[in-house]
């Protein structure tokens, strides 16, 4: 197994985001050691063959990543009342990865605009190193609105979904 300086990056936001203290991945031709605090996220990483990792900084923008995403959902909650009624519930991603409606290109589509939906119902796939995560609600309610598209990168605690759990 080879990791790409994508794959690494994905990892670290992925274990800043999780709340996990610390994370190894060993191979036979790789090792890969995440350790997080309150600090920056570290990186060590050993590769046989050179190649040049950007670990640095990479961790140094994690922080300035969680900075911005703290800010973003608080923008939509402040004008939320304006625009939707405030009994809404507001459906967030658990995780880090990407955003799918459906569970394939040629699948239908889990929940659409005006659908009634029950705690256990899937609502949609966040696929995060190359796992598919299917998200289920938690709720009963019925879909107001759609807040991510298709395909779409998402942030761990990133609303989803609007739901009217009248």
């Amino acid at each position: 197994m080879s990791m790409d300086i994508k794959q690494i990056q994905d990892l670290i936001k992925f274990v800043a985001k999780s709340g996990v203290n610390e994370v190894a991945i060993e191979e036979k031709d790789f090792k890969i050691t995440i350790k997080t605090n309150q600090e920056p996220t570290y990186v060590t990483a050993t590769v046989p063959s050179p190649v040049a990792l950007p670990q640095q900084p990479v961790a140094a923008a994690t922080p300035a990543v969680t900075a911005a995403n703290t800010t973003t959902p608080a923008a939509p909650a402040s004008s939320t009342p304006a625009a939707e009624p405030s009994n809404l519930i507001t459906v967030k991603s658990p995780m880090i990865g990407t955003f799918y409606r459906a569970s394939g290109p040629d699948k239908p589509i889990f929940v659409n605009v005006g659908d009634e939906i029950a705690p256990g119902k899937v609502l949609c796939i966040v696929e995060a190193m190359k796992l598919f995560n299917e998200i289920e609600s938690e709720v009963s309610g019925k879909i107001v609105k759609i807040l991510v598209n298709d395909a779409e990168p998402v942030e761990f605690d990133q609303p989803l979904f609007l739901v009217d759990p009248s």
